[in-house]
This record gives C-alpha cells, sequence and structure tokens, in this order.
C-alpha cells in the first residue's frame, strides 16, 4: 500500500511537472504567423495584428505550443494543422439574400442566355450566397436544369456546413416566411433546406490563388463579395485579374460586394 501511494505521488509530480503554466508561454511577435497565413490565402492582416495575436495566442495555448515560433514551425510542416489554422481565422458569419439587387441582376441576366449557365460563387462560407441565387432563380421560374452553380471557399468547416445546409434563426432573417416554409424544414429552431434546393449546386475547398483553381474551367457568371476587403491593394489585383481569366465572356461584370473597394 505505501509503494502503491508512493509511485502515484511520484505520478502526479512528474504530470505536474510536464503541465505549461500561463508563465511558460511566451507571445510576443506574430507578424511572421501574418505573413505566412497571407502568402498561403491572400488574407492580409496587417491592420488587425492585435486581433490576430490575441486569436493565435488562444489558438497556441490550446495546442500547446509555447510560443509563436514553434507553432509556426509546426503549421509549415503539417498541412492538417494548416487548415485548421486557415478554418479557425476564417470564419465567417453571413446570412440569406445580402445584397439582394445584385441577385435581382443576376436573375434579369441569366433570362437573357439561352443554354445553361455555369455560376461560380468564391467565396461561398456555408452556403447562404449559393442558396440565396438557386431560391432567387427558382422563385423566377427558372428551372433548376438551366444553371449549375460551384460554390468554393478556403474554410474547410464552412464548406461541410454548406453541404449539410443547416441554418439558424438569423441566417434566414432576410426570407419570407413563405420562402423558409417553401425552401426549407424546420426542426426545433434549426432551418434545414430541403434537397430541391441544393441539386444543382456543387461545392469545393480550394483558394483562387491555388494553380489547381484554374482548372475549374469557365463561368458564365462570378459571385466574389466581400473576399476583397481581406487582401491589401496588390493582393485584390491579383485576385479580380485571377477572376476576370476564369468567364467565359471576358466583358461579362463580376459581382463584387459593396464593401470590396478597389
Amino acid at each position: 500500500m505505501f509503494n502503491f501511494f508512493k509511485k502515484k505521488k511520484v505520478q502526479e509530480s512528474e504530470e505536474c511537472e510536464i503541465q505549461p503554466t500561463l508563465e511558460s508561454y511566451s507571445f510576443d511577435d506574430v507578424t511572421p504567423i501574418a505573413s505566412y497565413f497571407k502568402e498561403q490565402t491572400g488574407v492580409n492582416f496587417d491592420k488587425q495584428l492585435t486581433i490576430l495575436k490575441n486569436k493565435m495566442s488562444a489558438f497556441c495555448m490550446k495546442r500547446g505550443y509555447k510560443n509563436f515560433n514553434e507553432c509556426l514551425q509546426f503549421i509549415v510542416k503539417d498541412k492538417l494543422t494548416t487548415q485548421e489554422l486557415i478554418d479557425y481565422l476564417t470564419v465567417n458569419e453571413t446570412y440569406f439574400n445580402r445584397e439582394y439587387k445584385q441577385l435581382e441582376k443576376l436573375v434579369e441576366d441569366i433570362k437573357t442566355v439561352q443554354t445553361p449557365v455555369h455560376i461560380l460563387c468564391a467565396p461561398c462560407a456555408s452556403g447562404e450566397e449559393v442558396y440565396s441565387i438557386v431560391i432567387a432563380f427558382l422563385e423566377a421560374n427558372i428551372s433548376a436544369q438551366k444553371f449549375s452553380i460551384l460554390g468554393i471557399d478556403i474554410n474547410g468547416q464552412v464548406i461541410e456546413k454548406a453541404k449539410n445546409a443547416v441554418y439558424n434563426e438569423r441566417n434566414v432573417q432576410n426570407l419570407s416566411q413563405e420562402l423558409r416554409e417553401k425552401y426549407f424544414y424546420k426542426e426545433e429552431s434549426s432551418y434545414i433546406l430541403k434537397a430541391e434546393a441544393k441539386n444543382s449546386t456543387e461545392f469545393k475547398k480550394i483558394n483562387i490563388f491555388d494553380a489547381e483553381f484554374l482548372n475549374l474551367g469557365k463561368f458564365d457568371f462570378i459571385f466574389s463579395r466581400n473576399m476583397l476587403i481581406y487582401f491589401d491593394k496588390e493582393t485584390k489585383s491579383k485576385a479580380k485579374n485571377i477572376l476576370q481569366s476564369m468567364l467565359k465572356e471576358p466583358t461579362r461584370e463580376i459581382f463584387f460586394g459593396h464593401a470590396d473597394l478597389f
């Protein structure tokens, strides 16, 4: 019995030694992580370094990294951790029928095209943008056979949410009760999109700066709203040129968000 308690105390002592304390963490210069993140995603945190520092401190402490350099070294080597970081720093809440005037314009544009159209939504976040387009089309009596929509995002978690298409009250706040009942099942506080509104959609995790992005093909229309606000001037111009190159008709307008200033 004495040996048992002695071993237990030794074990507890050893566990205490390996548990990091707040004093053992040191989070100072976050700019190397900001630079690496911009290089990988295009997202610029130069004007939000304090916010980034706070978020990265929590990210590191949760995973046992004692400083930003240790975290960065591991991120660079491990793709799963890199994606985990991207998901952590790019979570954005959105909602249906945002900037609805642009949806109305798209509805009018698609009516002038005789052949089926392919639409790119970049970024798509958790799917509200894509499904807003679908609902707008169906409400305008545009057949689901006339269009297909590809939604892309660098955040793997929101892509899965988009595929599942389960939303809360805040997400659907701009939809009338009639549209909610027509296109969603209600389960407790959740709104689950019906299958007929998902049939012409596809979602993919990809970065527009990845070489494979250009392999997605050409699109009749492109929606890219509230992505460029995270880029600096040079990266904005680069992103705009890439998206422009993806249009079947180069003269056609890309739908940017009102906050995406150039």
